[in-house]
């Protein structure tokens, strides 16, 4: 019998040698492509039996070309970058990660709000270009206890933040349609509308996936909803807002400023216009690690991968209906 074979499209760790000890596991060849670049995984797509895929599109042109391919894995929560519908028309099963990071996430969404609220990076930079007490104590520095923070979407990531936000002495609110009041009350928080949210939060937090309803959730006419001393951290994918809106509310003093781990373009240029603006914390999209937190993630992916193609359901499919399907591919046990 061939031996089977699962594809990497890209990783942004140092190895894939966790990967390949969890596939060899079950006599599972590993292949690494060398781009991410369409044509080179349409391309490569043909023979392998499997792909796991990091921040490279599989779009339905690699989909089609995959005819032996029986599960596409995402190392990651959001699966925006597959093309699932097409994978669930080809009978391929689409698995991801979605509890990985969820410590690692949300102290960085606490560590935004930290270090724009205390002015840390300010007083950082201030000192070590001008001297002790330069920077003068004039701006704002909110006493958070009794302060509001509003959380858009409140899934695993969303409570993780309120539980630590409330250690802080912050009220929490949480906008959330797939989320009863009753559950969001076991938690100490207070569902609301989002008109409201905005309107009453210090902070506001973006955790909702990104998916055509939510993508530029958050426009002018949401900015101008928003307290004019508000910070907008945003941790989760960058299409949820409109970078122009954003830009506009900065400059015009609408909102006072944000602190951001992702953006539309997954590659900026230093002189991105958000990364320049002195009112904004930028991070490059490093909200999700820990070393803990890739080794589970890279193992965990690898691992539901492995299992479809020796016959076993994987911990967690996004498709899961396709296993119903008489177009199934993968032969599950």
């Amino acid at each position: 019998m061939p031996t089977k074979k699962v594809l990497i499209t890209d990783y942004v760790w140092p190895s894939t040698e966790p990967e390949k000890k969890v596939l060899a596991q079950h006599g599972i060849d590993l292949i690494v492509a060398p781009d991410g670049n369409e044509d080179t995984l349409i391309d490569l797509a043909k023979e392998v039996d499997g792909i796991l895929t990091c921040f490279a599109k599989v779009t339905d042109n690699v989909v089609k070309s995959a005819k032996n391919c029986k599960v596409i894995g995402r190392f990651g929560v959001g699966v925006d970058n597959i093309d699932v519908q097409e994978a669930t028309r080809q009978g391929i099963l689409v698995t991801y990660v979605p509890d990985y990071c969820v410590d690692e996430v949300s102290d960085h969404v606490i560590g935004l709000l930290l270090a724009w609220n205390r002015k840390i990076v300010l007083h950082n930079n201030d000192t070590k270009l001008s001297g002790w007490g330069n920077a003068g104590l004039g701006m704002r520095i909110m006493r958070l206890r009794g302060k509001t923070l509003g959380i858009v979407g409140f899934g695993r990531i969303g409570r993780m933040v309120a539980e630590k936000a409330q250690s802080f002495g912050l009220d929490v609110l949480s906008f959330d349609p797939m989320i009863e009041s009753d559950f969001m009350k076991q938690f100490g928080v207070k569902k609301v509308e989002l008109d409201d949210l905005l309107a009453e939060s210090h902070f506001v937090t973006l955790h909702s996936p990104l998916i055509p309803a939510t993508e530029n959730m958050f426009g002018n006419e949401q900015f101008k909803m928003m307290r004019n001393d508000a910070f907008l951290i945003n941790c989760a994918r960058g299409g949820l807002i409109d970078e122009d809106a954003l830009h506009e509310a900065l400059n015009s003093q609408t909102i006072a400023g944000a602190g951001v781990d992702v953006l539309v373009d997954i590659k900026p240029d230093t002189n991105h216009r958000l990364i320049k603006n002195q009112n904004v914390i930028v991070t490059p999209h490093t909200a999700f690690f820990s070393q803990e937190a890739v080794l589970e993630l890279e193992q965990r992916a690898a691992g539901q991968v492995g299992n479809v193609l020796v016959g076993k359901i994987p911990e967690n499919i996004v498709n899961i209906g396709l296993l119903e399907a008489d177009n199934l591919r993968a032969k599950i046990k």
